[in-house]
Order: structure tokens, then sequence, then C-alpha cells
């Protein structure tokens, strides 16, 4: 087993990966931006290593630094967490000539199971159902134009080495394909570095549902169960659990069997995820994420198997010592992730200094974190910084104690996703397990968020408005004192957006430039 490792990301995934390290009595190796310098992970780590400029280009994305860093601490492996170079091929490469053991699949599955457009290609080699779609990349509009009609509207257009919902466009006619093949093309080209494009017909309803497998260097293929991933917006996941509502033991072995299957052709190595869609009580062939995923936590309190332990295990050339049969789910786990985000504003990124923060805890919740109360959520990076996860003995216990576990998260100084995922908990369809990926966009919740944040900030806005009119009838020494109340008794708590939302509103209305709040 390896002495010590470097860890090639940052927030909570990176805490992730330190914990698995301590518990194998494995040394851990932090990098870390500018932006990052005072981050939790980099106090974590044993020793931590400053890689650049906030953004990523310039940091947790330049390959010959972090190399470089990992052979001057002597690391003998690099972990590449989740996004950033987690997928990259050129980056498995890299470690491979320097050396280092990439924990992850070699480059040269990853340069298979990465591009898109391959890994469909190799599943319908191995005689796995695909969504139906386009051969290859579309080399131009007119051949677009052609596969579309073949398979009919609505289609997707999706880039051949994108991921996370990057560069993905619905299209419902022709008349809509020319732009939006142009935006999605520029746009993964800034992206990924790469404008090829591949089409898909647009399945819905459909269920995302995706298998975890591992597998080793001697050939041998497990899969972990499925983790039901239905509950998205634009692309990007929100709710995850395991195992799926419309499981049953007798489609997850047809459907691991299957997964295991395309891992087998690409010559898959370590942990990774086999996506499907489940459409009209089929199930279709997705793409591979060749990384751990940020949703793995359900799999392990399902399975009772630590993902991340497997990896490290895999990547210093052990041969799994799990065998098929002895994977048994047991109860039912949900993960809500948190991010920096109000939904009371469309989603709207909310960074800044986290004032106060408070976490559940129980033997059946987990919170994966990235941070703690005094940490700067950065605009640099994605804004996720937490996950809570719970177990419980059926479905609907796991429902209650996430929203109970949500109820008692106390996060001040920045918006987050919290009051979305409560209102979809509650949701009916959500609770009957009658679940598909457009269910958030077809329940009208993001909507009725939105007009009940308009009549917030409405209030918000009398109420500010009237004490900035009460402070102005005051004589001046009591405006001084009122104004050092107001600066510790809470307003310092509200999100960088709101407190500027309402200092515009005050100039406005009271000419007041100079009330601070």
């Amino acid at each position: 087993m390896f002495k010590r490792i470097l860890i090639a990301n940052r927030g909570e995934i990176a805490i992730r990966v330190i914990r698995t390290c301590r518990e194998m009595g494995i040394e851990s190796v932090a990098v870390y931006s500018d932006a990052d310098r005072n981050a939790l992970h980099t106090r974590l780590a044993d020793s931590s290593h400053n890689i650049g400029p906030p953004p990523a280009i310039q940091s947790y994305l330049d390959q010959d630094k972090i190399v470089d860093i990992a052979q001057k601490a002597g690391a003998e492996a690099i972990h590449p967490g989740y996004g950033f170079l987690a997928e990259n091929p050129m980056f498995a490469e890299k470690c491979e000539r320097a050396g280092i053991v990439f924990i992850g699949p070699t480059s040269k599955a990853l340069a298979k199971s990465g591009d898109k457009v391959e890994s469909r290609r190799i599943a319908k080699k191995a005689r796995i159902p695909v969504t139906p779609g386009s051969d290859g990349s579309v080399r131009s509009e007119t051949e677009a134009i052609r596969v579309a009609e073949e398979i009919g509207f609505p289609i997707i257009l999706k880039a051949s080495a994108g991921g996370g919902g990057i560069s993905m466009a619905i299209v419902r006619s022709l008349e809509e394909l020319p732009s939006s093949l142009k935006v999605a093309k520029s746009s993964s080209l800034s992206s990924f570095g790469s404008d090829e494009m591949f089409i898909e017909k647009y399945l819905k309803p459909a269920r995302h549902i995706e298998f975890q497998i591992l597998a080793d260097s001697d050939g041998r293929v497990i899969h972990l169960g499925e983790r039901e991933c239905s509950i998205q917006r634009r692309f990007q996941k929100l709710i995850e659990e395991s195992p799926s509502p419309i499981v049953d033991k007798k489609m997850r072995k047809k459907v691991g069997g299957l997964a295991v299957r395309a891992a087998k052709a690409t010559g898959y190595l370590n942990a990774g995820t086999m996506e499907f869609l489940h459409h009209e009580g089929k199930f279709y062939f997705n793409e591979i994420n060749a990384r751990l995923q940020v949703e793995h936590p359900v799999t392990e309190f399902v399975t009772g198997i630590d993902l991340v332990q497997q990896q490290m295990h895999i990547a210093a050339g052990e041969p799994l010592t799990l065998k098929q049969k002895d994977i048994k789910l047991k109860g039912w786990s949900m993960e809500c992730r948190i991010n920096a985000e109000n939904p009371y504003e469309n989603f709207l990124p909310s960074p800044g200094r986290i004032e106060s923060y408070n976490m559940p805890s129980s033997p059946e919740v987990r919170v994966d974190s990235g941070v703690e109360a005094g940490s700067e959520v950065p605009t640099y990076y994605d804004p996720l910084f937490a996950k809570v996860i719970v177990w419980a003995g059926s479905r609907d216990e796991a429902i209650k104690m996430m929203q109970h576990a949500l109820a008692k998260m106390m996060i001040g100084g920045i918006e987050t996703n919290i009051p979305f995922h409560l209102e979809l908990l509650g949701n009916e369809r959500f609770r009957r397990g009658d679940i598909d990926t457009g269910l958030v966009e077809d329940s009208g919740i993001i909507e009725r968020l939105r007009k009940e944040g308009e009549k917030r900030t409405h209030e918000e806005r009398l109420a500010a408005a009237a004490v900035a009119a009460f402070l102005f009838q005051m004589p001046e020494e009591m405006r001084r004192f009122s104004r050092r109340k107001l600066d510790i008794t809470g307003f310092d708590t509200l999100s960088p957006w709101t407190r500027a939302g309402r200092r515009e509103q005050l100039k406005k209305r009271m000419n007041a430039d100079e009330i601070q709040f």
C-alpha cells in the first residue's frame, strides 16, 4: 500500500479522501490555490502546497505543476477526486510517465470511456442497448439535420468530450437545430477543448439510473447495485438515492450484468459508474463516468463498503477481495447536495463568507463537507460545498430523516438550496417514487420558490426602507448608535447579494448613501 498520496482536488471531496487516508495510515498531501489558502482541506492534510492563482486553469487544472509537486513531496500516487482532472487521459498519462500511480482507470481506458462517442460505439459492439442517435460525431449541420430527421425530434446535443451537463442542449424542432448546434459546439470548445458533438434521441419521461462498478487489474469486475439520480435541474443532479424505487432483484441482476459487460469491453480499471436511461420499461446505456461520483456515499451506506478504500487497494495492484455474491444492499440511503445558490432567485450563485455553520449529527446522518464557520465559498469553483447523506430502513423513513436533518442545518452568511430540497422532499410524486428527469421542471417548484422570493424581497425592501426612514428622523447621535446595533444584531449574516440589493434600493428611495449594512 502507498505511504503518501497527493489529492489533486479541493473542498468536500479532498476532505473525504483525506479521511480514508488517515484510516489507512497513509499520509495525505493537499494542493490549494490562492483562493483556498485558508480552506479546511489545506489544514486537515498532513502537508499542503500552493499551486497558483484562483482560476482553475492556473491551479487545479495545471497538470505539470501538480505532477511536479507530487514528485517533490514524495507522493507515490495521485487521487483526482471528481471534476477537474479526474477524467483527463492526458493527465493520467503524465502520471504514468512520471512513475506516479493515477488512482483511477489507465490513460488508455480513460481515453475510451471518457470519449462519449467511443464509449457508445464500444457498448453497441458489446450488444448493450444504447439510446438511438448518431453513430459518431456529426461533422456538419447537414449531417445533424439528417440524423435528427431519422430519429425524430426532440433530440439532445451532447459534447463528445463533455460531462456534467455542460454543452448539452435539447432541440425540439428543425428550426432550432442550426443555432443550438452552433452554441453547443462553441461551449464544448471552450469547456473541453473540442467542438465534437453527437446526437441522441431525447427520451422523456426517463429515469437516470446508474450502476457502481469496481474493476481490478486482473480483469475481475463486480457491480455494487444502482443509484437513482433522476432528480436533476438543467442536467445537474440534486438528490440521489440507493436503491432505485423501480429496480427489483431480477432487474438489478440483469442491468448490473450489462454494466459489468460495458466495463470489461472498455478494459476498465478501478471504481466507475455505468449510466443508463430507463424509458418505457427499457434500459439504454448512456455513458461511463470514469471516476468516483459525487453521490458515491449512498452506495457506501447501503453496501457498507468504503469506495475510496477500494480505489486505493486496486490502484496499489491488489486483487478485489469482494465477489458479486458478497454484495448485499441493506436499507435505503439518500443524498442532498448543498450548494451555495439562492433558490428564491432562480438559483443565483451565493458566494461569500460562512458566518455560522451547524450540521446535524447522528449514526444515520453523514455530512461530507468542505467548510466550517468562517470559511469562504469562492466564486471560482463549483457551488457544491457539502452533502447530507442519510440511511434508514425504508425509503419513507429515509425521506423523513432527510427532512429532519436539513431542518436542523444552520448556515449563516450565504444562501443555500436547502429550501428547494425541503420543498421537493414534500412533493407527493417524489414521495411515491414516481420520479423522472423532468420532475423538477414539471412540478413547478422552482417557479413557486421564485415567486416566494419576489414576495420576500418586496417585504424586506419595505422593512429596510422603514428602518432607514426611522433612522433619518433620529438625531445624529442616536443614528450612529443604531447603526452599531444593526452591525451586531444579524444584518452581517445576510448574503452579499441581499446586502447589495438592499443598498441599491435604499439609495434610490432615500438618497441615503451613507447608510451601511
